[in-house]
């Protein structure tokens, strides 16, 4: 099924962090800008985009203050660690039955929510059997 995904375009990485203080000055030697820091209460994450000119996006993510987050099982193993890439999608029933086509195991690790950082548009998680953690961006 080569090119079954072609319509999907890369968005960012998500680096799953204990305390960002490391991780800012690491991306700030390298040139990043990091973004405001945001609460999302929908996910109980705080993220924060940083971004720098021909450098792919870099999305770190805390876990919120409200019980159980979704990075929590991540940091509870890794004080840090870059677990998610993140695709923006024309259309995600499509893209859904896309990777279904390709033969990959998909499984839904959190379905879809408005995302506080892109402005209430829509995200949703998949654990990709054999690649990992997709997260999916609906455009407008």
């Amino acid at each position: 099924m080569k090119g079954a995904l072609k319509d999907l375009t890369f968005n960012h990485y998500g680096l799953a962090v204990k305390q960002d203080k490391e991780a800012l000055t690491m991306l700030e030697a390298l040139g990043y800008t990091p973004g405001e820091r945001i609460h999302d209460k929908l996910q109980n994450v705080y993220v924060r985009l940083c971004t720098a000119p021909g450098q792919p996006t870099i999305e770190i993510v805390q876990p919120g203050d409200e019980g159980k987050s979704p990075v929590d099982s991540i940091i509870s193993k890794y004080n840090e660690l870059i677990y998610h890439a993140c695709y923006e999608t024309p259309d995600l029933g499509k893209t859904l039955e896309s990777i279904e086509a390709t033969g990959l195991r998909c499984m839904t690790l959190s379905e879809r929510k408005p995302a506080v950082l892109f402005g209430g548009r829509h995200v949703s998680f998949y654990r990709i059997l054999g690649w990992g953690i997709l997260e999916l961006l609906e455009r407008n």
